[in-house]
Order: C-alpha cells, then sequence, then structure tokens
C-alpha cells in the first residue's frame, strides 16, 4: 500500500501542470464531436509515458542521457516538432463544429509521440522523480509503485478528454475551441522556448 500511495501521488503530482502533452490531449477532446475519436492520442500518450516510466525505472534512460550528444539531438528534435505543432494548432479555425474537421489519428499519434517523448524535461522529470524513488523498492514493491505509476498516466489521459469533449459540446460555434487552440499554441511556443535555452546551454 505504501509502494502504490508513492507511486500514484508521486505520478499525479508530475502530470498535473499545464505542459504542452496535458494541453494537446484536452485540445483534441475539445475538437472532436466524440471522445472515440480522441482514442488515437490517448492511446499514444499513455504508450509513451509506460515507456518512459518503465525506462526510468530500469536506469536505460538514465544512461542514454548521460551522453550530451543525444541530449541535444532530443532538445533540437523536441524544439522543431513543438513549433510545428504550435503553428499548426494556431491556424486551425474552425467556423462550425458541425462542418469542422478534426485532426486525423495520424497525426494525432504523430503530435502525440513529439510532446511525450520528445519533451527533455518531462523526461528528465521521469528519470530524476520516479526513476530515483523507484529504487528505493525491490521485488513485488517495485511492480506495485510502477504500475500505480503508470496508472495515473493513463486515467489522467481520458480524463482530460472528457473535459476537452465537455467544453466541445457546450461551444457549439467553435469560437471558444479558436480561442482554446491559441492559447493551447502560446503554451506550447512557451515550453518550445524553455527547451531552446537548454539547447543553447548544451551548445556553449
Amino acid at each position: 500500500m505504501t509502494a502504490f500511495l508513492h507511486g500514484f501521488l508521486l505520478a499525479l503530482g508530475l502530470i498535473l501542470p499545464l505542459g504542452a502533452q496535458n494541453v494537446f490531449i484536452f485540445n483534441q477532446g475539445a475538437n472532436h464531436k466524440r471522445v472515440s475519436k480522441t482514442v488515437p492520442v490517448i492511446i499514444t500518450a499513455g504508450l509513451c509515458d509506460t515507456l518512459l516510466i518503465v525506462l526510468a525505472i530500469l536506469g536505460v534512460s538514465l544512461v542514454l542521457l548521460s551522453l550530451p550528444i543525444l541530449q541535444l539531438i532530443v532538445y533540437i528534435i523536441g524544439f522543431i516538432f513543438l513549433i510545428y505543432m504550435a503553428i499548426s494548432l494556431w491556424n486551425e479555425k474552425p467556423k462550425n463544429l458541425e462542418y469542422q474537421s478534426p485532426m486525423s489519428a495520424k497525426k494525432q499519434i504523430g503530435f502525440a509521440m513529439s510532446v511525450s517523448l520528445l519533451n527533455p524535461h518531462a523526461i528528465m522529470d521521469t528519470i530524476g522523480v520516479i526513476g530515483t524513488s523507484a529504487s528505493i523498492y525491490d521485488g513485488m514493491d517495485k511492480w506495485i509503485f510502477s504500475i500505480s505509476t503508470i496508472a495515473v498516466s493513463w486515467l489522467w489521459f481520458i480524463l482530460l478528454a472528457f473535459l476537452g469533449k465537455m467544453i466541445g459540446s457546450v461551444d457549439k460555434t467553435g469560437k471558444w475551441i479558436v480561442y482554446l487552440n491559441k492559447l493551447s499554441s502560446v503554451i506550447i511556443v512557451i515550453v518550445a522556448i524553455i527547451i531552446l535555452k537548454s539547447i543553447i546551454g548544451l551548445l556553449m
């Protein structure tokens, strides 16, 4: 029970802040008529988080990020994808939800992977916090801790999609969706700027 609560509260604290990943999933929930249409982004984000958590607990990702050149590559690719996603969201201007053409499943998967796997700060949080916290447990306790942290990610992403859908259902004209897209774009640009500062720091 201690390992379960530790993992649950720790993962919840890490995932609650309004980051690019959360904003994107919420945005997709609002932009689609049915929550079922957001399944690709939920599954992709959930699998990506699961992968990062497993790698962090195994210590594999810590080894990878100990190589400066790999850090730089991840930061640069992440920055490019975030800027591309911010521009795409900024330019989405649905006049009416009835005639809106939501993001395709393929595009959802690509963007979800970029904000999940190519977000250096999220990776470092996973390694530095979840990875190190898991090291205090052994055997079954470590399994329980791991499952608890992974479960939080999946449940949170599903909840975000439903919350987004609620906003989309109220906004029949699409006006608020446009504002949400703009806000999402700005937040993602801010995350990209932070990553750019990290890139500059690695190059200097």
